[in-house]
């Protein structure tokens, strides 16, 4: 088995999945979700294929708030059971799943009522942590929450304004860079023996003659070559994208998903003194400051969105919500010249009831599985931090009967990376002197790597130049890109500028003073000629200064106007509106 994803395994991949032996589970959607259930029906022992018609997790997976959370909210609408579940799901993936991935992180609830509302929100907090406890754990796997006064509030977080509150709890929570948790997930599931290809694009779905889906045809975005895919279950997991995937289904079934807008703005860290996150309340929503590495996370918003959700983008009038909104507590306010990026996700929300003649299962009050024709399952709803549930729920949905002779074992399965952590954090001393790292540096690798961090190892000892930061961007290595076009499945620039890192939005030029030499490095290993370094710069650049564009418009049609400017490098194709163009088989 394999966890090393290149574009040549990719290509190979594409042919296996569409040979004569045909898959069990074919999985459409490439963010968390998807590669969930692609590692569960692969742990199952299924003959398993994923196919994303972008990069991994290039859609609502890595435009989240980047938390790992029970969702607090959710015990002032009694909902106990979904907070239960997702404290779970939290906790597993600290302890055993991805201890790497996944940090505590703690938080500050603002107080301004001594008396009432400590009690009621102390009473609150009480309860998530009990609902965290009940877990069959031995021990917790996050501190118990604090009550903290004024004082010890103010050391906490020096830069709360003194009159915002009259004290706070802290309590915890977790944090995870999104898209390297979709990627990891990817990996894992080819370890385990699932074929997977990004960029790949489903275009029909194929149907017996009584109306069954058998599978699909897809289109590789990059040579344009159509497969066709036998599979006895097609499970999709596309969010927002969830009725267009439905309409190739030659059904009236499936389920109703709306979009919702949620943007978060980064600004430095020395912009804020603070060593812990705030939580606050406001009208829309709730607002999260978060620290995170360098910087810090500043969000959400919650709007209805009813453009293409390909690319979202935040408006001026969105940042401006957010600044206000944090400056509203904090003693030195934010301007607009503090954010050095900004991204925009869309939230996939449910809509009540299903299509007609669809069959379902509501397993949460967040997420259903639906079955809108034979043979196809439909996921949707959700949060990231019980994507594992989501996907258990889905696969057994698809095998009806058969589920319970192949049980999901997700829960005892590691990510990539996890195992052997302690071992290689223990090596952290003898490898930063080798090779002239900051502890910073060496906590930054076995975040993102974990053990996984020995075959970086090997590609330094090889070519010792890749132990150095890149000149622009010294956050990383330059093993790190290297790594990236090596095993991670990188297509183009900016597969590794806005998912393998974060350079589109940590740094305040978008990383374009880096993309260069980062070009370079993939250019040596996939082997790109000086075209084609010259094209991936120039698009990315082109995405870099529309997005910066759209930001400066106050409304979304004005500012999806201003993104619009700037051409995708592997553009999608067309898909017809409804299925009737699909093939019998």
């Amino acid at each position: 088995m394999r966890s090393t994803l290149t574009p040549e395994s990719r290509l190979a991949d594409l042919e296996s999945m569409s040979d004569e032996h045909g898959l069990d589970v074919l999985v459409i959607g490439g963010g968390v979700t998807g590669a969930g259930v692609a590692l569960d029906a692969a742990t199952r022992g299924l003959r398993t294929g994923i196919v994303e018609a972008q990069d991994w997790a290039s859609g609502t997976s890595s435009r989240s708030s980047k938390l790992v959370h029970g969702g607090l909210r959710y015990l002032q609408m009694l909902d106990f059971h979904l907070v239960h579940e997702a404290l779970t799901e939290r906790d597993l993936l600290i302890t055993e799943l991805a201890p790497h991935l996944v940090e505590p992180v703690s938080f500050l609830y603002p107080l301004e009522n001594r008396v009432w509302e400590r009690a009621y929100v102390g009473a609150g907090v009480a309860l998530y942590d009990t609902l965290a406890s009940v877990n069959g754990r031995r021990r917790r796997a996050l501190p118990i929450h604090r009550h903290l006064s004024r004082t010890a509030m103010s050391k906490q977080f020096p830069d709360l304004r003194h009159d915002a509150a009259i004290g706070a709890i802290r309590y915890w929570d977790a944090s995870v860079d999104d898209a390297r948790l979709v990627l990891t997930l990817v990996r894992t599931a080819a370890s385990y023996g699932a074929l997977t290809a990004n960029r790949t694009q489903v275009v029909e779905l194929t149907h017996s003659s009584v109306g069954a889906v058998t599978g699909a045809v897809v289109q590789d975005l990059e040579t344009g070559t159509r497969y066709t895919i036998k599979a006895r279950h097609v499970i999709t997991a596309t969010g927002v994208w969830t009725e267009e995937t439905e309409s190739l289904a030659q059904s009236d079934g499936g389920l109703h998903v709306l979009a919702s807008k949620g943007i978060h703005v980064v600004v430095p860290r020395e912009s804020i003194r603070g060593d812990v996150g705030l939580i606050l309340q406001t009208e829309k929503s709730v607002l999260f400051v978060i620290p995170w590495s360098r910087y810090w996370i500043i969000g959400t918003t919650d709007t209805p969105y009813e453009f293409d959700p390909t690319h979202p983008v935040a408006t001026s009038a969105d940042i401006d919500y957010l600044l206000d909104h944090a400056n509203s507590v904090l003693a030195k306010p934010l301007t607009r010249e503090d954010v050095i990026g900004t991204w925009a996700g869309l939230r996939p929300l449910l809509q009540p009831g299903t299509k007609d003649g669809t069959s379902s299962a509501k397993v949460s009050r967040e997420h259903t599985v639906a079955s809108p024709a034979p043979g196809m399952t439909v996921v949707a709803g959700g949060k990231l931090t019980t994507y594992r549930v989501m996907a258990k729920d889905a696969v057994d949905f698809a095998l009806g009967t058969r589920a319970s002779a192949i049980p999901s074992i997700t829960d005892r399965i590691p990510l990539w990376g996890a195992e052997g952590l302690k071992a290689v954090k223990r090596q952290g001393p003898a490898l930063s002197a080798k090779y002239g790292w900051t502890r910073a540096t060496f906590d930054h690798l076995t975040h993102r790597y974990g053990s996984g961090l020995s075959q970086l190892i090997d590609a330094v000892t090889a070519q010792e130049d890749l132990a150095l930061p890149l000149e622009h961007a010294p956050a990383y290595l330059r093993a790190e890109i290297h790594f990236a076009a090596t095993h991670e499945q990188v297509i183009h620039l900016e597969d590794v500028m806005m998912h393998r890192t974060r350079l589109v939005y940590e740094v305040a030029d978008g990383g374009l003073a880096a993309a260069p030499e980062i070009a370079a490095i993939v250019a040596e290993v996939q082997g790109w000629d000086d075209d084609r370094v010259a094209r991936e710069i120039a698009s990315y650049r082109s995405r870099v200064e529309a997005d910066a564009a759209a930001a400066r418009e106050p409304s979304d049609s004005e500012a999806i106007a201003a993104r619009s400017v700037a051409s995708d490098i592997s553009p999608t194709v067309a898909l017809p509106e409804t299925g009737a163009n699909a093939q019998s088989t």
